[in-house]
């Protein structure tokens, strides 16, 4: 197990807190819940006639105007609809001044969809422009460029239905409601905990979640031995109406 730190001991001292958090935030199932395929990758690269872009595509300035300045790379969660489970990711990298697609997976959100004003258990995501700092899961590093702690304390319940007990064998930690620099299961919730907390990007299991994104194993190891802390990562995430708003 590689643990970075003394903060990285601290959070797995805090496994009890930390679950708690796991069930209220990024659990996405029930008992007896359908077992579902799992979504299937996309890893199609762009086509040599692709039009380059200096914006990322299908963000209009409401949240473009969002991403910092110093970010390099971008994953982008491109909600099927308002109240949809469904969803695309698409991860790009800026060279340049141009933004280019590099990766593509199915993915899944919210099981009620999306809102600009998240609440716990409202089963869905939030819509916005949100860091990427911290990583973990129950498995062992893939080769992780974010700080990456390795603990059972993310393992699903056995309780939950079978499908979902690979859910956090690795995650990423999207910066909503949480203190930066801390392992995802850090259970601090800045803004308080009825604004929810535990968003991860995480494995899936082919349905919706409680408020995470979910996507392939395969996906995960890729973003996980990819993003890069000294190119600012952030998460582009939302219904695609939404995220086309320019105001």
């Amino acid at each position: 197990m590689r643990i970075r730190g003394t903060r990285r001991a601290a959070a797995v001292t805090a496994a009890a807190a930390s679950l708690l958090m796991v069930l209220t935030a990024c659990d996405g199932a029930r008992p007896g819940a359908g077992a579902g395929a799992q979504a299937d990758e996309a890893t199609r690269t762009p086509s040599a006639g692709a039009a380059e872009a200096t914006r990322v595509p299908g963000v209009g300035d409401r949240w473009h105007t969002r991403i910092p300045a110093a970010s390099e790379q971008v994953v982008a969660v491109y909600g099927d609809g308002v109240n949809s489970p469904d969803a695309t990711v698409v991860f790009y990298e800026k060279r340049g001044s141009t933004w280019e697609r590099a990766r593509s997976w199915p993915a899944h959100n919210g099981k009620k969809g999306w809102t600009t004003d998240h609440h716990e258990g409202d089963n869905r995501s939030p819509v916005g422009v949100f860091t990427l700092s911290d990583a973990g899961g129950v498995r062992a590093d893939p080769g992780a460029k974010l700080p990456y702690t390795r603990s059972p304390a993310f393992a699903a319940p056995r309780w939950w239905a079978e499908s979902h007990w690979h859910d956090f064998d690795y995650v990423i930690a999207i910066d909503y409601n949480r203190i930066k620099g801390t392992s995802p299961n850090d259970p601090t919730r800045p803004e308080g905990r009825h604004k929810g907390g535990s968003i991860w990007l995480h494995m899936d299991h082919g349905s919706g979640t409680s408020a995470c994104v979910s996507l392939s194993e395969s996906g995960m190891r890729y973003l996980l031995r990819t993003l890069d802390p000294a190119r600012h990562p952030v998460v582009v995430m939302g219904d695609k109406a939404d995220l086309r708003r320019s105001h």
